[in-house]
């Protein structure tokens, strides 16, 4: 009896050992990876390359909330806004860009957000018949890179962005006014052409928009705002087929 409850309090100190030797083990193995931003920063745009979006903006989000330097959290708040342009969601990109922006207005991707802000609604620009209120969003977005940050890295790009912008617009208005002038509404198509001139006068087809104003003025009966907008036509476009064709006119 008595060898046996040797035996049994030998055997339970050894479960006890064994059992305690397990978990230290477990705990040694379950060892947390040492949080590193640049490490995190380089799963993520491997996992954006592989179109995994969502896994990339998680590991960008705990950078984010972990970095208590701060060094790498404006990138990684830039990268989050880049990986929903990249997945096709402009809208969600647009308003992480604008979120960079407040977070970080002195940062050195500052004038890099801004301009991604523009080209978000650039991209989406379909033609003058159903594009015109996107140009205006990014025309609206370019300039206002221009004000807040002069010296940007896109002096080149920036004002053939521009200038297409505008040429978007305002063909969109001399669309509408070419409609009215059909239907004979001559008001309404004063209404929208005399704004091109005012607004965009470096348009392309400013010279088909100063013919239609002055056939419009001159079916209205009024002669002198007729003449101004030939004269202006013949000044400016001498070689232009409109040219020719108002002489047509025959405005006295």
């Amino acid at each position: 009896m008595l060898e046996k409850g040797r035996y049994l309090v030998m055997l339970l100190s050894c479960v006890f050992l064994v059992t305690q030797l397990i978990g230290c083990g477990g705990k040694t193995q379950v060892k947390k990876e040492e949080f590193d931003p640049v490490v995190y920063l380089k799963k993520a745009d491997e996992l954006v390359s592989k179109k995994e979006y969502e896994e990339a903006r998680k590991l960008l989000l705990e950078i984010k909330n972990r970095e208590t330097a701060k060094e790498y959290a404006p990138l990684a708040q830039l990268k989050i806004a880049d990986s929903y342009l990249k997945e096709d969601e402009p809208e969600l990109a647009i308003t992480e860009y604008r979120r960079f922006i407040e977070l970080y207005p002195e940062s050195t991707y500052a004038p890099y957000a801004q301009y991604s802000i523009g080209m978000a609604y650039f991209r989406q620009i379909e033609g003058a018949e159903r594009g015109a209120g996107t140009a205006q969003k990014a025309l609206e977005e370019f300039l206002k890179l221009e004000r807040m940050y002069p010296r940007h890295p896109y002096s080149e790009i920036l004002p053939l962005r521009i200038q297409k912008c505008r040429n978007i617009i305002a063909e969109g208005e001399l669309l509408i006014g070419k409609f009215y002038h059909k239907k004979g509404s001559y008001k309404a198509t004063i209404g929208r052409l005399e704004g091109i001139v005012t607004n965009y006068p470096d348009f392309k087809n400013l010279d088909e928009t100063l013919y239609l104003l002055a056939d419009s003025y001159k079916k209205l009966d009024m002669t002198e705002k007729a003449k101004d907008y030939l004269k202006m036509l013949k000044e400016k476009f001498p070689d232009s087929p409109f040219a020719k064709k108002a002489e047509g006119l025959k405005i006295q």
